[in-house]
């Protein structure tokens, strides 16, 4: 594939209504690049489990932004991500990045996989989302005033998810970032006693952060219907793994970070968190 015909050919962007994936799409859209969203309600449908939904999704696609729901650290994950990345590169799709994890040693395999396949590859391992508190798993605490989780007084250095969709576009678009493992984090190490600081001031109400135990946090996830694994995610936090700042964002694209409380003003003057 030529190089004018790798700039009009579609990019795949998997997961493209989730958090990352919707941001990478309106990247390239901005960019001009045709951009494919992959998910199960796409006009094109993808679906990771069932392998006949792959081949339409990938026609006549140049470049595909993995991720991998509902985590790369999940069993089954790493055999997923290698049979779609050589199914492929079969099918004349030079470059793969994928949404990783920072500190999780499952979704090193997953990257391993992928990167076997033999396309031009960049790996963005990123801590958790700021969005998180905002467009999935926390929003419900967030408006409720109470952020109840396993994690003590450990910190993590929550990474936007503006940063990520940034980082991603410029791996998808320019071949300086081929070969390279980004790892991202935010500016600060923030502990859930701060982030609830930061949300409280963002929001004008009191948001309270409540420790509990991990049998307790399971019992929640098994109450509202969720994965029981999402609590072992929690692990990445508490045992301080990823308790350190990295420079992923400065490296790819020579800026820094978002910062949280820039994030949590943000987003509390959209309206999302009004109880």
């Amino acid at each position: 594939m030529s190089t004018q015909e790798q700039n009009t050919a579609p990019i795949l962007v998997i997961g493209g209504t989730g958090k990352t994936g919707r941001r990478v799409v309106e990247r390239l859209q901005r960019l001009g690049r045709p951009a494919r969203s992959g998910s199960r309600s796409s006009e094109i449908p993808f679906v990771w489990e069932d392998k006949s939904t792959w081949e339409a999704a990938l026609d006549g696609v140049s470049a595909a932004y993995v991720t991998y729901y509902p985590d790369l650290a999940f069993p089954g994950a790493k055999e997923a991500v290698g049979r779609f990345a050589t199914f492929a590169v079969e099918r004349g799709v030079r470059r793969l990045v994928l949404l990783s994890g920072r500190g999780e040693e499952g979704a090193v395999a997953s990257e391993d996989a992928l990167k076997a396949a033999g396309g031009d590859w960049t790996v963005v391992r990123a801590n958790w989302f700021d969005q998180n508190f905002s467009e999935s798993f926390f929003l419900d605490s967030v408006r409720s005033g109470e952020l109840a989780f396993p994690t003590g007084d450990s910190v993590e250095p929550f990474v936007d998810a503006d940063d990520i969709a940034d980082v991603v576009v410029a791996a998808l678009t320019d071949e300086r970032h081929i070969g390279k493992t980004y790892e991202l984090s935010g500016p600060r190490l923030l502990s859930f006693h701060d982030v609830a600081r930061e949300l409280s001031a963002a929001t004008g109400r009191t948001i309270t952060y409540i420790p509990v135990s991990v049998d307790d946090y399971r019992a929640a996830l098994r109450e509202l219907g969720e994965p029981e694994e999402f609590a072992d995610l929690f692990t990445l936090i508490v045992d301080g793994r990823n308790a350190s700042l990295v420079h992923g964002v400065r490296e790819a694209l020579g800026r820094e970070p978002k910062d949280f409380a820039d994030y949590a003003k943000e987003t509390a003057a959209t309206g999302c968190w009004d109880a």
